[in-house]
């Protein structure tokens, strides 16, 4: 066992520089070949709606995968045995999988479009729209704190320097390449990103393998298993990993605004192509990094200082030669890299285009030098105070389930938005607002679950199965196959779940939330006599740049050479 950290292998200070220039110089340099002397807003947020199938699906894969994404893999391998890190990763690669026929759809209502929100208030108004760039806003604000932390606790353990100097190394290099660019940086650096990820990990795993007992660790090791660990079908697992996570995934999918960026980014012709293909490279990266975790376990290496989160720089450090560790820091440098840096893109578009294009600048008069001003010193705000909040080591746990479920009480109003013309900013909002209001009691255990309570929540989060289920049947084979997919989960969940499920507080949470939107927008809208016309959403949204300049020279042109 390796209880105290004890045989952990470091890298010299000079050698984390001396990968740390590389990385993000290397990177740095990849940028500067992006045009500059027609710098435009249209192409700082979404890159001209141009980039190419290579750009785009290696971006995708690299921001799918991020530092806790990888932790999270391994922390469930090492919690529930073999089948944690397929849970984790294939449901995360299946839900990138689902974004591709809903995304055909926004992109079709509005292919000039920046953000999700920017297209939510042509349809609806400003109360929908800021709640979906609020939520973002907040959402990105978590996802850059916790890479930082990531990369501040890995710097820390693999080298002589401390936290604090380890996030503002992570924190500098990040803004460093995306401040001038903004999207187009992180896309194109994204795509060599995820093939320096793609070939660590196949050189990674199977070298801590080997080096951990090889086969015969599962044959020594099987005794440390508790029985559910040792089960690949374990109810635990899909209980407590899996079925949260479909329910989450899909979520912070439909939500994201990182995923829509890349969405409005790509070619409309290349969007199932792209969409297809991360899912194949998300899914294989993050179940084979999810395997240390359970080498972990079978090995019997307890997580230093208790944190399962330490468990693969552990793993790392304990069984990889300083050339491979070298290698390895940079994966997971890489691997939080692309996700942070396309979280302060995604804040700086929210602000580019829904705080100040459309609810600060007078209709129409939008400043495009404005904009990009705006959307830099978004950037530079937002990794000081992901430094901030960092520098803290706050547990953002918490945080993380309250913007996951944020995002699953916007999903079924969203989707809707695009399909169903009775949709009002009125129901959008307070469905939402309900969702909310359901899902915090719930989630934090305010109330009892006991009686009538707990049945309560129990049947709205089998209407809320139902509605995830159904809301994927739809996205590919349509409305009438939809209902009858959710009807039969309902019918098929009910007499295991409802006396059950309530237990279950993170599950029964997100399955409420989605219920509770479901069912208030549904039953706000059924009788709405008005109906909208989908076709003025192309005619609310384009580019904010004169079309013959963003045109002229665009940087965006380089993006489909590359690919």
């Amino acid at each position: 066992m390796v209880p105290n950290g004890a045989g952990l292998h470091q890298l010299g200070s000079w050698t984390v520089i001396g990968l740390l220039v590389l990385f993000y110089g290397g990177t740095l340099l990849m940028t500067l070949f992006i045009g500059r002397k027609n710098e435009n807003a249209d192409g700082y947020m979404t890159a001209g709606n141009k980039v190419g199938f290579g750009i785009s699906a290696g971006s995708m894969t690299a921001t799918w995968i991020w530092a806790s994404s990888m932790y999270a893999s391994a922390t469930s391998g090492y919690t529930y045995g073999i089948s944690g890190p397929i849970h984790y990763g294939l449901w995360g690669a299946l839900m990138i999988l689902f974004i591709y026929p809903f995304g055909k759809r926004i992109r079709a209502v509005a292919p000039k479009a920046h953000t999700l929100a920017e297209v939510i208030y042509a349809r609806h108004g400003k109360s929908s729209q800021l709640m979906l760039a609020g939520s973002n806003i907040v959402g990105s604000m978590v996802s850059i704190t916790s890479n930082f932390i990531a990369g501040g606790a890995l710097i820390a353990l693999l080298s002589p320097f401390s936290f604090t100097q380890g996030i503002l190394f992570i924190g500098g290099g990040i803004l460093l390449y995306s401040l001038w660019s903004g999207f187009r940086a992180s896309v194109l650096t994204d795509a060599a990103q995820v093939f320096a990820m793609l070939g660590a990990v196949v050189i990674i795993i199977p070298v801590v393998f080997f080096a951990a007992g090889g086969p015969d660790m599962f044959v020594t090791g099987a005794s440390k298993l508790t029985p559910q660990q040792s089960n690949f079908f374990s109810s635990d697992a899909f209980m407590n990993q899996g079925a949260p996570y479909i329910a989450a995934v899909l979520a912070y999918a439909i939500g994201n605004q990182t995923i829509a960026q890349r969405l409005f980014a790509v070619r409309e012709d290349l969007i199932k192509k792209t969409f297809v293909t991360a899912t194949v490279g998300y899914g294989a990266t993050i179940i084979g990094i999810g395997m240390m975790g359970v080498m972990a376990l079978y090995a019997g290496i307890l997580p230093l200082d208790g944190d399962t989160n330490n468990l693969i720089p552990q793993m790392a450090a304990t069984y990889l030669s300083p050339v491979l560790l070298g290698i390895f820091l940079i994966m997971i440098v890489g691997a939080l890299s692309s996700t942070a840096d396309s979280d302060l893109s995604a804040m700086s578009s929210i602000m580019m285009a829904d705080v100040y294009g459309q609810n600060i600048a007078k209709e129409g008069k939008a400043n495009p030098k404005t904009m990009l001003f705006i959307g830099r010193i978004t950037m530079i705000v937002a990794t000081g105070a992901g430094l901030y909040f960092a520098s803290g080591q706050l547990n953002i746990l918490d945080l993380l389930v309250f913007v996951g479920a944020l995002w699953g009480a916007l999903v079924f109003p969203v989707i809707a938005s695009f399909y169903w013309e009775k949709i009002t900013n009125k129901a959008f909002t307070i469905s939402v607002l309900a969702a909310l209001a359901c899902f915090i009691p719930v989630r934090f255990e305010w109330i009892s679950m006991g009686g009538a309570t707990g049945i309560v929540v129990d049947v709205l989060s089998v209407v809320g199965i139902g509605v995830v289920l159904g809301l994927m049947a739809f996205g590919f084979f349509g409305l009438k196959t939809a209902k009858i997919v959710a009807a039969v989960a309902m019918l098929a969940a009910a007499p295991f779940a409802i006396g059950v499920l309530h237990d279950y507080t993170v599950l029964s949470g997100s399955l409420v939330a989605y219920a509770v939107s479901t069912l208030v927008c549904y039953f706000m809208c059924f009788r709405n006599q008005a109906t909208f016309d989908f076709d003025t959403i192309k005619e609310r949204i384009g580019d904010f740049d004169n079309r013959e300049e963003a045109n002229h020279n665009t940087p965006g042109t380089l993006l489909e050479k590359k690919a």
